[in-house]
């Protein structure tokens, strides 16, 4: 499928604007110039709303269905860091709607980071001290527990998986794709490698599922930075397939094919910084005054830092990484937290 045929496709799928698009894609020459690779940023940080992130990608499509569907209230989850959350409050309040946050952890007895700004957004937060643990999750059965909880505490609502991870939220990150695609043709880029942080897998698999249609040069790689769910690459294939399907090219990816790498820079799991993750946060604030956030992005550019260096992401190709945003998660640690 040519560009022009997958943005007629995207564009006759019901979408509220949130955000102005596209979002730039940078070079970083002092970090190129270091590393002897060129390596680009995808500004998806530069977002909104409500200090930004890639989420309001997918939430452009969901928001767009549950207003279709005259529902008043939306229901979503995820860690006590999250920036899903925390977007889908600001976006539900620009569109009018009430947002209803749910968390599987004992509230903080002191609010702070993407917590204290759902507060100031009005959002509805449900803590639940049970759910975690056990190592990792199904998100099928997390979803459905979510689901049941939410029907008892909030009655009628639209549900919006952890991270906008569904079909209709993934064409939020074929878009992405396709900015993607157009942008690196600009820069004269040809084969090169796009890699992203990877949380419950709905960026990676649009992404992917998008480069696929198009046929790109470009190559999607995610870093796995939680080690929080069961069976992530069978349902990143499946869920790719199933967007490629939506659009009209319908696509079985094997899981051997997944471009994933999972659990080597989790770290100690989800949710909480690693050593080389802060290492590489400081490495980049350094050389390009660019700020990671402490628990997503930076773990995985410590990834792609590390593939780098041992020669895994070939000679000569450029490297884009999406930066997904999620900078509030800074001021819910201290100083100490974020040792090199």
């Amino acid at each position: 499928m040519d560009a022009e045929e997958l943005a007629r496709r995207l564009e006759a799928i019901p979408r509220v604007p949130l955000f102005a698009a596209p979002t730039p894609l940078e070079p970083l020459p002092r970090l190129s110039a270091a590393l002897g690779r060129p390596i680009y940023l995808k500004r998806e940080d530069a977002i909104g709303p409500a200090l930004g992130g890639n989420k309001a990608r997918p939430l452009e499509y969901l928001l767009a269905d549950a207003l279709r569907r005259g529902h008043r209230r939306v229901v979503t989850y995820g860690g006590l860091q999250s920036n899903h959350a925390r977007i889908t409050a600001a976006a539900a309040r620009r569109l009018g709607l009430e947002p209803h946050l749910f968390y599987f952890a004992p509230r903080p007895p002191h609010l702070s980071g993407n917590l204290l700004l759902n507060e100031l957004l009005g959002a509805r937060m449900h803590f639940f001290p049970f759910g975690g643990g056990g190592g990792p999750r199904s998100i099928a059965w997390t979803d459905f527990m979510v689901r049941v909880l939410a029907r008892l505490w909030v009655g009628r609502h639209y549900f919006i998986p952890v991270g906008g991870r569904s079909v209709l939220g993934g064409l939020g990150y074929v878009r992405a794709a396709l900015e993607l695609h157009h942008q690196a043709q600009a820069h004269g880029l040809g084969p090169a490698w796009v890699v992203t942080a990877v949380g419950t897998g709905g960026t990676l698999a649009g992404l992917w599922a998008g480069l696929t249609v198009l046929r790109s040069p470009l190559r999607p790689l995610g870093i796995d930075i939680g080690g929080l769910w069961k069976d992530l690459p069978a349902a990143i294939a499946r869920l790719a397939g199933q967007i490629c399907a939506r659009l009209g090219e319908p696509r079985r990816f094997s899981t051997t094919e997944v471009p994933l790498i999972e659990r080597t820079y989790a770290g100690s799991g989800y949710g909480a910084p690693s050593p080389e993750g802060n290492r590489a946060l400081r490495e980049l604030a350094g050389l390009e005054g660019v700020l990671l956030d402490p628990v997503y992005t930076a773990k995985a550019f410590a990834g792609m830092l590390d593939l780098l260096r041992k020669g895994d992401l070939g000679e000569r190709e450029p490297i884009i990484f999406l930066h997904t945003g999620g900078s509030p998660a800074l001021f819910a640690f201290e100083a100490g937290d974020l040792a090199a």
